[in-house]
């Protein structure tokens, strides 16, 4: 039978990461594990905490009638408690857990609210670059995203995104700290953009929603802090994800957090939970639900990041190529050095080729992704939630794709 057009064409343009990915297990397969230097995919190597395997042994000899069963779709009472009691204190508000929705990971949170919030026409503004899953998350339910440019150093451009709001604008979703460039959006400038939402809202009777998509909330270096996106704005959502701050990617848990004066936030909620439901999720996995409760404010070692942090961009700095110093996560978002001639050395045009690029990098066996997949020609991302030793070990690979590019 034919697929569906918006598969076969989501087929032909699939995820750039998972692409890269793939070809990183054939290149390992053909010359070894220890010398392909996949920076590819953001899949945290670290293991969880201690502090979850102790849980999760508790939890496994339990045998409490109801522990893995059916539950109301927006996940446990007692869990949702737990979690709207995290969420007040990161958020500056008071909510309870009648506003926190469990959701299988950030990717299923977010899906769930564009559901929910979403009419077929319907734009969803991002800041540019951007996590490059938003856009078929957005098409699902019949959006489109609308990219907005940023400043230089990728901070947010509010009148940018001015400049795309209109009467079809049902949010905005900022992802902070930022993937791919590691960017913490200040409260500054969420305040800026937070006013010019409610101006907006005002002028044409459509109020969008601020949605904050916050996997890497706790991967932060040098003390840093993300600011609070529940109470600088009155409609917002917040998505969170324990894929990043417990190294849990593959247990698919997370939670959809929802501000404590939004308009109507009874049926917003109730369409959250309805949608987790239609959407096939159900309910976020029982045992995660109730591990992660007795694991509000436990994370991985964030200074293992900081380490290799600190290694790739020695090896970067050393080689020439420039970046923008991830503030959080754990990526390199990297300029394309301008190519030179091989003959002559002088630059030649076309020197911004990220896929180019990429290409170039592959023959010394290191692999990245090209920013065009984050909506950012011209540059590259690469993750370093990887082993230290390959890290350091990619410097020789690096300098020598750099004297033949």
């Amino acid at each position: 039978m034919p697929l569906a057009n918006a598969i076969k064409e989501a087929l032909s343009t699939q995820s750039m990461v998972r692409k890269m990915f793939e070809e990183g297990n054939l290149l390992k397969k053909q010359y070894g594990q220890d010398k392909v230097y996949d920076f590819t995919l953001g899949n945290p190597d670290i293991e969880p905490p201690p502090a979850f395997h102790r849980v999760f042994a508790k939890m496994a000899k339990e045998d409490k009638i109801g522990s893995h069963g059916y539950m109301t779709n927006g996940g446990f009472p007692e869990v949702r408690q737990a979690l709207a009691e995290k969420t007040s204190r990161e958020q500056n508000v008071r909510i309870d857990g009648s506003r926190v929705i469990m959701s299988c990971g950030a990717a299923g949170g977010l899906n769930v609210v564009f559901k929910s919030i979403l009419n077929p026409g319907d734009e969803v503004i991002v800041p540019c670059p951007y996590f490059m899953e938003y856009r078929p998350y957005a098409l699902n339910h019949g959006g489109s995203i609308v990219e907005a440019a940023t400043k230089p150093d990728f901070s947010l451009d509010v009148d940018a995104i001015k400049e795309k709001l209109s009467v079809k604008t049902a949010a905005v979703l900022i992802n902070s700290p930022n993937n791919p460039t590691g960017r913490i959006y200040p409260a500054a400038d969420i305040a800026k953009l937070a006013a010019l939402l409610e101006e907006h809202g005002k002028k044409c009777g459509r109020m969008p929603y601020l949605i904050s998509d916050e996997p890497y909330r706790e991967i932060v270096y040098d003390h840093a802090v993300v600011p609070p996106i529940l109470s600088a704005y009155k409609e917002s959502i917040l998505v969170y994800s324990y894929s990043k701050s417990l190294s849990l990617p593959g247990e698919r848990i997370g939670f959809i957090a929802v501000g404590p004066q939004v308009t109507d936030a009874d049926t917003l909620i109730a369409a959250f939970a309805f949608a987790t439901r239609i959407l096939g999720f159900v309910n976020a996995p029982a045992l995660m639900q109730r591990i992660v409760a007795e694991l509000t404010f436990a994370k991985v070692d964030v200074d293992i990041y900081k380490r290799r942090r600190a290694a790739f961009t020695e090896i970067l700095d050393g080689c020439g190529i420039k970046y923008a110093k991830p503030e959080g996560a754990f990526y390199l978002f990297c300029q394309v050095p301008q190519r030179k001639h091989v003959s002559g050395g002088e630059l030649a045009d076309g020197g911004a080729d990220d896929t180019a690029f990429v290409d170039h990098l592959k023959q010394q066996l290191v692999l990245g992704v090209p920013g065009a997949g984050f909506g950012k020609p011209g540059w590259l991302r690469l993750a370093y939630c990887v082993d230290e030793k390959i890290i350091k070990a990619s410097g020789p690979a690096f300098r020598k794709a750099m004297e033949t590019w």
